[in-house]
């Protein structure tokens, strides 16, 4: 097997993803839905070849593997020594359906000889308890069904039964159609669905991206943003998981490894803003609906992250039958940080919600019981702001003042006062304006560290922090403040390698951070922007586009001396970062075309 590393495409629906390498296998597939058992395992089995699905030209030559333009269809054409070659298409089925959208928990694979007789193998292995192979199966008409003790999948194919079963090599001189997914029938011919479906997820995908507001450059790049961020949109919901992977280690042999298949609060505010921007606002009134169902049944503090299903639990525990991404466990299943105290989640809950008071595009504007139910959200902020809490990189031994939490409880004090000034509530905006203002003042004078030169990571800390890059967008300090202006200079001095960017490079739970934080260097970037290092900003922008993989993703992290992907992935941090960064840097349309 050739190890593609995170050289990887998703491929998904809604309901469920997939990860495919450039040689079509498919490693990763969690079923019915995200953060379900996966299918597809292989890339956390180590050495151990099962969970995967793949088809092997004998004797290959050459890959070509891409994105179908504006699509979430990946096509991979494979050439033999002899220059026969196939082509494989591989998708999850979304389209308008009955007034509705079809996204069935699916994956379709679609096998065409392209020249001369290619050999092929196909190879069908799945999984389930989390790395144990299934073993179970039985044969019918058009189908092989697999089981086991908490799984059932079935592959519904006009590829010679017997030959899939036995995987024994067979030449292709015909069109062979896979399905994957629920033990169900298809009343139609395979072949026929199958294409249908390609057709009509083709359109539909490329409709989607037809409708969004871009700017002039680098509208590629922002385009497979776009469609990854919207890709981790669980819409049943509305939850938006932080990536479809667990135990990615942020670097190796760190045991950083987490299971973000989950939607935290603060990251879909990010998602939900970089969606926002460019006009796709269907994810933010998908998560309001999320947040409604989470807030309207807490009595007390709301949690920082969420199972897709709100209620569903998180306990974190792990998996023995998988040995890890490239051996490198542990693969750990549901996330503690569930019961940690992340206080910056109150305000992005406040911030991702806001669009709908001022948004005039909006079928449904935010209305006084919106605006009551953030008041609730509003006043764990006020409350809580200047409490000690884990933070944004949710340290696991210690509790501190966080700065970028007390900036995000004070922007959503702020902008509830804001809310309130629209909907007429004079009383609201006075209390919402007096308790900002008492936040605000005690983060610019207890933040601000004189000796250090630098707002830093905490109240009384001398650590310095990425985060605090977001002070001026968050709108908590001015970006030509002198403090600021010292701040940025701390955090190029000491948090800057190269050209990437650690989100800090203090000692925590697990040492000393190895792995600089792609999300940071975005941060960086608009940070210059708005300080008027323009030129500073694009020429890092344009650095940090050459690490995306070939099909256009980022994962969370980056090995600061080879450049190689690491952490979990795609990384909505990363994309969403991409895209506010990309929309900010561009030329105009009417500066391209009218003023050179």
């Amino acid at each position: 097997m050739t190890d593609y590393g995170l050289d990887l495409a998703v491929i998904g629906n809604g309901r469920t993803a997939a990860l495919v390498d450039p040689g079509t296998r498919i490693v990763w597939w969690c079923f019915p839905r995200f953060d379900g058992d996966p299918v597809f395992c292989r890339l956390l089995s180590g050495d151990e070849e099962k969970g995967f699905c793949d088809v092997v030209l004998e004797d290959r030559v050459a890959t070509r593997s891409d994105y179908v333009r504006n699509t979430a269809i990946v096509e991979t054409v494979l050439t033999d020594r002899r220059d026969a070659a196939i082509r494989v298409t591989d998708f999850a089925p979304r389209f308008q359906n009955f007034d509705r959208i079809f996204r069935p928990p699916q994956l379709i694979r679609i096998i065409e000889p392209l020249a001369g007789t290619p050999r092929i193998t196909i190879r069908f292995r799945p999984a389930h308890e989390h790395g144990v192979p299934v073993d179970s199966r039985a044969l019918g008409s058009s189908h092989i069904r697999y089981w086991g003790a908490t799984a059932q999948i079935r592959l519904t194919t006009d590829a010679p039964l017997s030959y899939v079963d036995r995987e024994a090599a067979f030449v292709l001189t015909r069109p062979v159609h896979m399905i994957l997914g629920a033990d169900e029938p298809f009343p139609s011919a395979i072949g026929k669905t199958c294409q249908n479906f390609r057709d009509r997820t083709r359109d539909y995908w490329r409709e989607w991206v037809r409708r969004l507001n871009l700017s002039y450059d680098w509208q590629d790049a922002m385009i497979r943003a776009a469609i990854t961020l919207k890709l981790s949109n669980f819409e049943e919901t509305g939850g938006i998981v932080a990536a479809l992977t667990t135990s990615i280690p942020e670097a190796p042999g760190s045991r950083r490894n987490w299971d973000y298949r989950h939607c935290w609060l603060r990251d879909a505010y990010f998602v939900v803003s970089a969606l926002n921007r460019i006009g796709a606002t269907q994810t933010m009134e998908d998560f309001i609906f999320f947040i409604l169902n989470i807030a309207s049944g807490e009595t007390d503090s709301l949690r920082p992250v969420y199972s897709v299903i709100p209620s569903d639990p998180m306990d974190e525990r792990e998996a023995p039958r998988l040995p890890g991404f490239r051996g490198d466990g542990p693969v750990r299943i549901g996330n503690a940080a569930a019961l940690q105290a992340q206080h910056d989640s109150y305000g992005s809950i406040i911030l991702a919600t806001m669009p709908m008071f001022f948004d005039r595009r909006l079928p449904s504007p935010g209305d006084e019981s919106l605006f009551r139910l953030l008041e609730k959200i509003g006043d764990y902020a006020r409350r809580l702001a200047l409490e000690p809490d884990a933070g944004i990189w949710e340290y696991r031994g210690r509790n501190r003042i966080h700065t970028h939490s007390v900036a995000m409880c004070w922007a959503g004090c702020s902008r509830l006062a804001a809310i309130a000034q629209t909907l007429g509530f004079l009383d609201r905006v006075q209390y919402w304006n007096d308790a900002a203002d008492h936040i605000h003042e005690a983060l610019l004078t207890r933040a601000w560290n004189e000796k250090r030169g630098a707002f830093t990571a905490a109240f009384g800390s001398g650590e310095l922090d990425a985060s605090v890059l977001l002070l001026p967008e968050l709108g908590a300090i001015e970006a030509d403040d002198p403090r600021f202006i010292s701040t940025l200079s701390a955090i190029e001095r000491e948090l800057l390698r190269g050209r990437h960017v650690m989100r800090y490079a203090s000692a925590d739970d697990f040492g000393i951070p190895e792995s600089a934080f792609l999300i940071c260097r975005f941060w960086l970037i608009d940070a210059w922007w708005a300080a008027g290092r323009r030129q500073d900003a694009r020429d890092l922008f344009v650095d940090a586009l050459q690490y995306r993989n070939r099909y256009g993703l980022l994962s969370e992290d980056i090995d600061i001396e080879t450049g190689a992907l690491w952490g979990n992935f795609p990384q909505t941090y990363s994309m969403a970062g991409l895209i506010l960064s990309a929309m900010r840097l561009s030329r105009s349309w009417e500066d391209r075309y009218w003023r050179g």
